[in-house]
């Protein structure tokens, strides 16, 4: 990713002078922009080129879509509670920022999650992992699908692999390998809580190339799931995802913002409240323009949302900023709320509850924060994550903050019997916040990237791209600066 090392350099160390000054502008104070900024520091080090670097943050705090709140004695998550660590890129950074060791694994207590069946929560089968079952048996005694769902399951394994290798969707390569049931009753709410997305329209190229990939290397995702489940980095028996490879930090993921924010500041200048109104390419570098006036940069990498980056493009590069507004994005929330233990019929024994389609209810996911990670909730209180909107399911998401609300407790009264008043209620929104990887995402992406090599000086990133976790928005963010720096640098 990058052409220089830098997991020894510390944000702290001197840079050189006799070199002309850098000016460079990072767009968006989410954890994209911030993980650019940061390695724009350490390529600065590395180089021992001078920069000055100017952070750009429209809203009044950095962290984007993700930051963590003390409600009382809660710790509560706005955004993502967590992140995978067999994605490289988080684990680096943290390393890097010399808080490797602050990493907490999730409670293994509770590792399992739960799928609505019928209007109950019913565990979901052992080993089964996205799309994939790992454990034939679990999938047998599960009572989440039909004697004919199952059998279509187990004969999964005589499916011959896809020969063409255009995209399809994940509905389309789940409805091939495991049948219509799986896709409906398993799938479906398990793609959805990740994406908030419909699997008719989500790229399985995108989404899912781990399976592609056992698809066509193994004729079959069941013999594909027993390699994987004797190698060292999988051996995660818990129903639903590979729980074992998340991680946190015991004061929440605000831990991991605050210590990048605190190395940015070092050296770069954060500006919050300051929206870039428009950006221009002149003879002298790129101009922005703020409510403050213009300022000129020699380079600039634009980490914010699609929508917002397809507008402020529109008069840089039209067909850049056209191609970026065809990849859409849906808007949700997350209602948070605490409970006593005593107000909640069912015993919460998992980390969380997905919704299908199916069963026509106005939440998709409910996320039970405080078994995931302790000391998220007082003793014998419970903290809850509850999701609404997303593509499927957008006119929720319309709904005034208190119509939510009502909406939320009456949903999680009739399926975890919650009861009583709430110790505390919040509405996080994310407008426009996840894109929507459809079918042929890769070679939109493709399309995008070419079209921003002509803007010499400039650098795109975010989760537009490859992915949406926070360790592909700190890869997203990293490539970026690599580019850049190497681009403006470069004889």
């Amino acid at each position: 990713m990058s052409h220089s090392p830098v997991d020894s350099v510390s944000g702290s160390d001197s840079v050189p002078s006799g070199q002309s000054t850098l000016r460079l502008a990072v767009l968006g104070g989410g954890i994209t922009g911030q993980a650019a900024a940061h390695r724009l520091q350490e390529l600065s080090v590395v180089a021992g080129r001078p920069v000055s670097i100017s952070l750009f943050e429209a809203s009044d705090r950095l962290g984007g879509a993700f930051g963590t709140e003390r409600i009382g004695d809660y710790l509560v998550e706005r955004g993502a509670d967590s992140f995978i660590t067999n994605k490289p890129a988080a684990v680096k950074l943290c390393r890097r920022l010399g808080m490797e060791d602050r990493l907490i694994p999730t409670n293994a207590r509770f590792r399992s999650s739960l799928i609505l069946s019928n209007g109950k929560p019913v565990p979901t089968p052992d080993g089964f992992q996205l799309v994939a079952p790992g454990d034939l048996k679990a999938v047998l005694r599960s009572p989440l699908l039909s004697w004919p769902g199952k059998l279509r399951i187990l004969a999964e394994r005589f499916i011959p692999r896809r020969t063409s290798q255009e995209d399809e969707s994940v509905a389309g390569f789940v409805r091939r390998r495991v049948g219509k049931e799986a896709l409906d009753r398993l799938v479906q709410p398990l793609v959805g809580g990740i994406y908030t997305s419909n699997p008719e329209h989500l790229s399985a190229q995108t989404t899912l190339q781990r399976f592609l990939t056992m698809e066509q290397k193994h004729g079959s995702l069941y013999r594909g799931m027993r390699v994987a489940s004797t190698s060292s980095d999988s051996k995660d028996s818990a129903s639903g995802a590979r729980y074992g490879l998340f991680a946190s930090f015991p004061n929440g993921m605000q831990e991991l913002l605050d210590t990048l924010e605190e190395r940015i500041r070092s050296t770069c200048t954060i500006r919050v409240s300051t929206p870039v109104r428009s950006l221009r390419k002149n003879a002298h570098g790129w101009e922005l323009q703020t409510d403050d006036g213009r300022e000129l940069y020699d380079g600039v990498i634009v980490a914010l949302s699609a929508p917002v980056t397809a507008k402020l493009l529109e008069n840089v590069d039209s067909e850049c900023a056209t191609a970026i507004s065809q990849i859409e994005c849906a808007s949700s929330a997350i209602v948070l709320t605490g409970h006593a233990l005593s107000d909640v019929k069912h015993p919460l024994d998992s980390f969380g509850l997905v919704i299908p389609h199916r069963e026509n209810r106005r939440i998709l996911a409910v996320s039970f924060l405080s078994r995931k990670f302790d000391d998220r909730a007082p003793a014998g209180r419970v903290c809850l994550r509850t999701f609404v909107g997303g593509a499927m399911q957008p006119e929720e998401y319309k709904r005034t903050d208190d119509e939510i609300i009502e909406t939320v407790l009456s949903e999680l009264r009739s399926i975890l019997g919650v009861t009583g008043t709430p110790d505390f209620t919040r509405v996080a929104r994310y407008p426009q916040g996840m894109p929507q990887f459809h079918v042929g995402h890769l070679q939109r992406v493709q399309e995008i990237r070419k079209k921003a090599e002509s803007l010499t000086g400039l650098k795109l990133a975010g989760n537009y791209f490859e992915g949406v976790g926070v360790p592909d928005c700190i890869q997203s963010g990293e490539q970026a600066a690599d580019q850049l720096f190497q681009m403006i640098t470069d004889p």
